[in-house]
């Protein structure tokens, strides 16, 4: 048979088995990207830089018309490539109120206008990977997924570093650093902040201490700043919580503080920072679930789930796959989307003591009338509402 024909029939085939899975796929040299999630190939107008050794990308539009850009190697999965474009829009989500946060579009612009891009490599950051182009690095054994078994077991011989380098492009690109070396940036006086915490923090011996070489070497690149934040805001998030080799202590041991409790206690001009200035108290990115995932996934922390330490500040989840998948809930107005499968939410009080109403579109919202527990949550394709007295089928 014809090679042009079997390509064809392959292609063909493809986009079939794609449809089915509510994927529109676009081909470009016989590779499939799914443009429902917003991937593509590497635009021309990158260069050959990037075209050469990257082949998908995705984007976050700026609201000056500009472009942050995301660009992604061959063994890097479409839900990691998701997930750092998640955790991106995250930290540019207007806070509400906040005193550095409240409209961060010049924060976004100005990443644009400073060519920020988010460079995704495959393999760890241990030298091999010698491609080298402008951008901000993050290798695929640095992006957790969750839902997949790396992020359940919290396994830190190659621990989620998705926060700390997508915040490092944010800080770098958008924030700006004071001193050499630096983009200007747009929220100089938050950047003020932050080198003020982060010099307490090192003549109080609360972050470096125990690695002064590392120190010496960051303060000469002038990036003592962005590492101490990213320390802050990886406790902050939970990302320590389940670390086995210290009680108090996180980043390998670098700052004096594992958790938000912690940061609290341990480094008071740190929970300032995180304190109503820039970053959200939840993750509000739409977190979804690998398709490999089985049982029940908690949002609602516990201390014998190692991963509950970091998905406690999620909000909103999207189920994949087919298998049946239950979601524990935590205090948050939770968005919950179902899969393919048969999916139960469950709720820590009685049915009556709760709202239900559904809509005509097959949304279900459930409202809890205790204050501080399950919150307003609203499911799409979720069939069975647990309650400690009864379920209800949906």
């Amino acid at each position: 048979m014809n090679k042009y024909i079997i390509v064809y029939l392959l292609i063909v085939f493809l986009s079939s088995s794609c449809s089915k899975r509510n994927i529109t796929p676009v081909t470009t040299e016989n590779k499939i990207y799914n443009t429902n999630l917003g991937i593509g190939p590497v635009p021309i107008s990158l260069g050959k830089r990037y075209t050469k050794h990257f082949d998908r990308y995705t984007k976050v539009n700026t609201p000056n018309g500009g472009t942050i850009h995301i660009v992604a190697q061959n063994k890097i999965t479409d839900e990691q490539i998701i997930r750092c474009k998640g955790v991106l829009k995250h930290f540019l989500e207007n806070y509400n109120g906040s005193l550095y946060g409240n409209n961060k579009d010049a924060i976004a612009n100005k990443m644009s206008d400073n060519g920020a891009v988010l460079v995704l490599l495959n393999g760890k950051d241990d030298g091999k990977n010698r491609v080298n182009v402008p951008g901000q690095p993050l290798f695929q054994e640095e992006i957790q997924v969750e839902g997949t078994s790396w992020y359940i077991n919290q396994n830190y011989n190659h621990r989620d570093a998705t926060f700390e380098e997508i915040l490092h492009l944010v800080h770098d690109y958008g924030i700006g650093v004071d001193g050499s070396n630096s983009n200007s940036g747009a929220a100089p006086e938050f950047q003020k902040m932050i080198r003020k915490a982060q010099q307490n923090a090192l003549d109080k011996k609360i972050w470096g201490e125990s690695a002064p070489d590392w120190i010496k070497e960051l303060s000469k690149e002038n990036s003592l700043s962005q590492e101490y934040l990213a320390a802050v805001i990886d406790s902050y998030y939970g990302l320590w919580g389940a670390w086995r080799e210290s009680l108090s202590c996180s980043m390998w041991g670098i700052y004096k503080a594992k958790t938000r409790e912690d940061i609290a206690v341990a480094d008071p001009m740190g929970a300032e920072l995180m304190d109503n200035k820039f970053f959200h108290p939840y993750l509000t990115y739409n977190a979804r679930i690998d398709s490999s995932f089985t049982g029940t996934f908690t949002i609602l922390f516990d201390k014998n789930i190692p991963y509950s330490h970091h998905s406690r500040y999620l909000k909103d989840l999207t189920l994949l796959g087919s298998s049946n998948t239950g979601v524990r809930l935590n205090g948050f107005d939770n968005t919950i989307k179902g899969n393919r499968g048969k999916n139960t939410v469950f709720f820590r009080g009685k049915m009556s003591e709760y709202t239900v109403s559904k809509s005509d579109n097959g949304t279900c919202i459930v409202s809890d009338n205790i204050a501080n527990r399950d919150g307003r949550n609203t499911l799409t394709d979720v069939e069975i509402l647990k309650f400690t007295d009864t379920e209800v089928t949906l």
